[in-house]
């Protein structure tokens, strides 16, 4: 079973929502959608599901022009933010649900509705009801009436967000698994990069309704096409420094410069736009390569076990990924170090010119 979308393009009041977008999922995928709020992932899943209808383009399920054929005719579920249950009904009867909707034969919907709470590990709830759970079980039982179908294309729009960090990580691990043992293709959106990272398999990075890059989440992440790709799979989003390659150095605004190294000078002398991402700086020398900037900071935000450090200069703002609390106060000086080996430069467009060799370079 696999799932094609060519060209397309929905638009609703003369608004575009998606634009020229093309993917292919292959069977027994694992598909991450990552964007900002209102960058297309929710419409471009509806879209999948048969709920609506593109303006142009069309879409293939195993080879089959699906475009015009309704949800109803598609063997597809779909999990949303929000705990969606029948709160009159048993946790056994919510799961059980699509299955009676399809007349299942009793003894299958039994076997397939115990199957699939214990491999949730709801079983020991299937005569409580909604309101009896809590947030996570609840999410959990809206799960397993969209794994119950057995469906080809399952999708998940967000279905973590409303849940605590640690219960999102639990259930984050356990999706991964529950697919690695299917063969559907599994579709999950998302606004966080790292939860993106965390669950692999394939990324497609969206902004404002258009598929900017596709591919194995490592390398989508590793090797963005452009600015903008890198800019939405970072959390914070990649530092950029306007700067200039000469002979012998590169110069970033501010009178800044570091020698030119080898990973950096087959790109020859140009004004280029540098990206430093935020976890890649640090406080202290890293590496023999290590350019030190002086900066000054303007807030030190405070994020669980890690530090959101946000500095700046005279000519430019920068934020910094620490490990561990630390704590700062407003324009107060810091000095920070940046191996320069790990700097990607992009051309004046925004496309990218060159990756660090560590990551495997161009």
């Amino acid at each position: 079973m696999s799932l094609i979308l060519e060209n397309i393009d929905h638009v609703v009041n003369g608004a575009t929502h998606i634009e020229g977008v093309n993917m292919e999922l292959a069977p027994g995928s694992f598909n991450v959608l990552l964007g900002r709020t209102l960058a297309g992932k929710t419409t471009l899943m509806r879209l999948m599901a048969g709920l609506e209808v593109p303006t142009r383009g069309r879409i293939m399920m195993d080879g089959r022009d699906v475009t015009g054929v309704s949800v109803r005719r598609r063997n597809v579920s779909m999990v949303y933010q929000q705990f969606i249950n029948y709160p009159a009904l048993s946790v056994f009867e919510n799961i059980a649900s699509p299955l009676r909707l399809a007349k299942v034969a009793s003894a299958d919907i039994d076997r397939r509705v115990r199957e699939t709470a214990e491999m949730l590990r709801i079983d020991h709830l299937l005569d409580r009801f909604p309101l009896e759970l809590s947030g996570g079980q609840q999410q959990r039982t809206a799960m397993g009436r969209a794994l119950v179908k057995e469906a080809d294309v399952i999708l998940f729009d967000e279905p973590l967000v409303n849940l605590d960090y640690k219960l999102r990580e639990e259930l984050r691990d356990e999706l991964r698994t529950l697919f690695s043992e299917r063969h559907c293709i599994a579709v999950y959106a998302t606004t966080e990069p790292g939860e993106a990272l965390a669950l692999g398999g394939n990324t497609a990075v969206l902004h404002e309704g258009r598929l900017l890059q596709y591919g194995p989440t490592e390398e989508v992440y590793h090797r963005p096409q452009d600015i903008l790709a890198a800019e939405m799979f970072s959390e914070p989003p990649i530092n950029i420094v306007d700067g200039r390659i000469t002979g012998r150095e590169v110069h970033l605004d501010g009178g800044i410069q570091f020698p030119l190294n080898d990973d950096l000078r087959p790109l020859g002398e140009g004004d280029f736009r540098f990206g430093i991402r935020a976890s890649h700086i640090a406080l202290h020398p890293q590496a023999a390569d290590d350019l030190s900037l002086e900066m000054r900071v303007d807030l030190a935000e405070l994020s669980g076990s890690e530090t959101f450090l946000h500095v700046h200069n005279e000519r430019f703002e920068m934020t910094v990924l620490l490990e561990g609390v630390h704590e700062f106060d407003p324009d107060d000086p810091v000095t920070l170090y940046v191996p320069t080996h790990k700097v990607y430069a992009f051309d004046r467009q925004g496309g990218v010119v060159h990756i660090p060799a560590h990551l495997g370079g161009l």
